[in-house]
């Protein structure tokens, strides 16, 4: 790419990786013996699909690829671009084959965002070979991507970057002849803030430490201190120590005020987490565990929304899906509670592993296989279709636990209509 490592460049442009060793992160796409590396390092033509969020490498692979096989490499921007755009493109690089040319990579940048036609108007050159295309998209291609252009690349999946990761990258910038050269320095608690504001984005880490490199420099300081970097950022001073201490007490003062019930305090600690560059993730996943833990059959409609949430994080990404976090976050909130799920298990669980386990009762085991029957397997069995109200008198549980009552709903919510339901069930089962 021209201009990479100009010094007037942004650091995250002058600091792309060059091979993918150098690429971080992503070790199950670098492997020996990958697809990713057979397809560099065997200059084969085809087509790749990267999936992933924000500052993973996606573009970083498209330009490894071009370079590493001496091709010229072409992005288009789907945000930009349009179908008369990507057929002179394609056009361009047809014609550069024609007469003894370079290959070429095109590079479809945020390729969710093309229409229908759009897309269609890739397939000429994946089909015929005279692009090698590098489609990115941040969302889910079995959804965002037409069904042709799937089948015909090789599909990639990139994860987030570990917070590791995203501190090897900055390290990096700090000393590389590309990056800082050693110029400015980055204290212990300015590197944990950049890394928690980053969320597991390079590109964003690096941008980040740039600004504050800037506002070094601008005070006459040769190291960059937690206050430069929070004011170079421009963020609000959401403070994380370096054991992440903050990180936790955030974390617990969020599922707290949620099982608590305040919805306001709840939105309070989502939004420092999310200003904070939490991993968005992360969040859906405490709702979702939430979602049983605290309120279980009370609204049994909690965990289809926090589920909702999660998947929505996964399709759609930040920042939009700081939208699907607030609305499951706001619902769970003012839910009604029951931990009567959690106790349930809890005590089932205790039971088993005390050793209380015993045989399943011979009306219960399996009786489909040869000689079953002539052991009593199955024999006496109820057909709960058969008897009233669909439910059979009969011993279901072993008979170390055959009295063991554990679960115990409560009256709140929709759990008072399962407690009304499951006490009368429970007297018809045991004979009561």
């Amino acid at each position: 790419m021209t201009g990479v490592s100009h010094a007037s460049a942004p650091l995250a442009v002058r600091m792309r990786p060059r091979t993918l060793d150098e690429l971080v992160g992503q070790s199950q796409l670098r492997a020996p013996g990958s697809p990713l590396r057979r397809l560099v390092e065997g200059d084969q033509p085809m087509s790749l699909l990267l999936w992933g969020p924000p500052g993973t490498g996606k573009t970083t692979i498209a330009s490894i690829l071009s370079q590493q096989t001496d091709r010229r490499f072409v992005e288009v921007s789907a945000v930009a671009a349009g179908v008369k755009e990507v057929r002179a493109a394609i056009d361009a690089a047809r014609r550069e084959l024609a007469r003894g040319g370079s290959e070429t990579v095109l590079f479809v940048d945020e390729v969710h965002r093309f229409t229908k036609a759009q897309q269609d108007a890739l397939l000429p050159g994946v089909e015929n070979r005279w692009v090698t295309l590098v489609a990115a998209t941040t969302e889910n291609p079995f959804f965002s991507v037409i069904s042709p252009l799937l089948s015909r690349s090789l599909l990639l999946r990139l994860e987030s970057l570990t917070d590791d990761d995203v501190r090897s990258v900055v390290a990096a910038a700090l000393v590389d002849e590309r990056g800082l050269a050693g110029e400015v320095g980055l204290d212990d608690a300015a590197l944990d803030h950049l890394v928690r504001l980053a969320g597991g984005d390079a590109r964003r880490s690096l941008t980040y430490l740039e600004a504050a490199a800037g506002a070094a420099r601008d005070q006459g300081l040769d190291t960059i201190d937690l206050e430069t970097a929070e004011t170079a950022v421009d963020q609000a001073a959401v403070r994380y120590d370096r054991q992440g201490d903050q990180h936790y007490d955030v974390t617990s003062a969020f599922i707290k005020s949620v099982r608590g019930s305040d919805a306001d305090a709840a939105l309070h600690y989502l939004a420092r987490m999310m200003e904070a560059g939490e991993d968005p993730r992360f969040i859906a996943r405490r709702l979702v565990i939430l979602a049983s833990e605290d309120i279980g059959l009370a609204d049994p409609t909690a965990l289809t929304t926090a589920v909702a949430a999660a998947q929505a994080v996964q399709l759609i990404g930040m920042p939009e899906a700081r939208l699907n976090l607030a609305q499951a976050t706001i619902a769970l909130a003012v839910a009604p509670k029951s931990n009567a799920v959690t106790t349930a298990i809890d005590a089932a669980s205790a039971d088993v592993r005390a050793g209380r386990i015993g045989g399943v009762p011979a009306h219960l085991r399996d009786a489909h296989y040869s000689g079953a029957k002539g052991l009593g397997h199955g024999r006496a069995y109820k057909y709960s279709h058969d008897e009233p109200y669909g439910i059979a008198e009969q011993q279901y549980a072993p008979d170390a636990v055959v009295d063991a009552a554990y679960y115990r709903p409560t009256a709140l919510g929709a759990e008072s209509a399962v407690k009304e339901r499951w006490e009368r069930i429970r007297r018809i089962v045991r004979g009561g």
